[in-house]
């Protein structure tokens, strides 16, 4: 039968941080006991096993095998289903994800227990669960059926959801600060699978501005789709739509331009499924050369017919580590890289950043308070003035 991999002679691995953990995990135990509504039991349930649960599977907390195999019992109550099962199938996905990369997959990251998917230590922790089960249903039963279960199984959704958007069009992190303080860095998620044993307090060493990733934590990442290119799509289909959308967008690089200086070339990220930059452009800056880089060629596709001739595509991600060799860069809201970094180092003189309206940084223009989206204009000598 596998043992967890630890040293001998500790109690704890990370002392302060593993500490917090097991703390955590008795208060969701105990908040457990004062029968809390379903919703309450199902984000508790996806709370912990997206940080104390994972981060255990990765990095036992304790140092001999006895008090791990405990706490395992222990999360298997607290979260309703047995955290050897759980282990087991997280690190085979983790042994897959490797072999999909083709790299071989590290030993501690193959399934657990050689002896096939039944262990000892499985069934002890299942004949657990099915004993604390049947004392909640016949003890306390209207709770039980009411509210813990519903909860229960809304709880593993959530989990499935967040499960399933942390890779779907592959491995995306999520850099939100409130997320990740939350949720222990679980947002770093490309990183994690560059260093699965690493601890999380570390992952922010990993982190590469050319990261795939995504404005939302994986649970919302449904949002991406519906709250951007959905928008587009929609406003494709109305031509109403789409004169309201470049005269908005008009009358914000009116106000910007200016300040620009002279734009003889201009790179445009982005943008290819409605091109309403370049449109605007090509009216407002009619001698200077655009190129559109989109990293999806169905996207430049839509766009070709559209501007015609005047326009250079060039299909590719745009890299916000590498200078620009343009006189005006514009970074569209959609920008799937680290919008921070476009603002402390501007990868040309003069960046022109669509953003939420929240994010003001002069100097700026309201672009629609209705699509709550602003222009702000970054200038690298700016930048450097501000970097010691």
């Amino acid at each position: 039968m596998a043992t967890f991999r630890v040293a001998a002679g500790r109690v704890l691995g990370y002392p302060a941080w593993d500490a917090l953990f097991v703390g955590l995990s008795l208060v969701h135990g105990a908040a457990l006991a004062v029968m809390p509504a379903a919703p309450v039991v199902a984000v508790l349930l996806w709370w912990n096993a997206n940080t104390i649960s994972h981060n255990f599977i990765h990095r036992p907390f304790f140092g001999t095998r006895t008090a791990n195999r405990l706490y395992s019992a222990y999360l298997t109550l607290v979260l309703g289903f047995p955290q050897t099962l759980w282990r087991q199938r997280h690190l085979r996905h983790h042994a897959e994800l490797a072999e999909l990369a083709a790299a071989k997959p590290a030993a501690a990251y193959k399934l657990v227990g050689r002896s096939g998917f039944w262990t000892g230590r499985l069934a002890i922790e299942l004949l657990l669960l099915a004993g604390f089960w049947t004392l909640l249903a016949t003890q306390l039963t209207p709770w039980f059926l009411t509210a813990y279960l519903p909860g229960w199984a809304i709880g593993l959704g959530l989990c499935q959801l967040q499960g399933y958007y942390e890779h779907a069009r592959g491995t995306r992190s999520h850099y939100g600060r409130i997320y990740n303080f939350l949720f222990f860095n679980d947002g770093l998620h490309v990183e994690h699978h560059r260093r699965p044993g690493l601890h999380w307090t570390e992952l922010g060493q990993l982190v590469q501005p050319q990261s795939p990733h995504s404005r939302w934590p994986p649970v919302l990442r449904w949002l991406d789709a519906v709250s951007l290119e959905g928008l587009e799509r929609l406003v494709l289909r109305s031509p109403r739509l789409q004169r309201l959308v470049v005269a908005a967008h008009e009358r914000a690089f009116r106000r910007l331009l200016p300040l620009v200086g002279d734009a003889r070339r201009v790179t445009i990220v982005g943008g290819g499924l409605f091109p309403r930059t370049a449109l605007v452009l090509r009216k407002l800056l009619p001698d200077a050369e655009l190129t559109v880089v989109d990293a999806c060629a169905a996207h430049i596709e839509i766009a070709r017919p559209m501007l015609g001739d005047g326009v250079r595509f060039v299909h590719e991600a745009f890299d916000p580590a590498r200078s620009c060799d343009a006189d005006l860069l514009i970074i569209p809201l959609s920008f799937n890289g680290q919008r921070r970094r476009i603002y402390e180092r501007p990868p040309a003189s003069a960046v022109l950043v669509h953003d939420w309206i929240a994010a003001s940084h002069q100097p700026s223009a309201i672009v629609s308070w209705l699509l709550l989206k602003r222009l702000n204009l970054v200038r690298s000598s700016e930048s450097s003035r501000r970097q010691p």
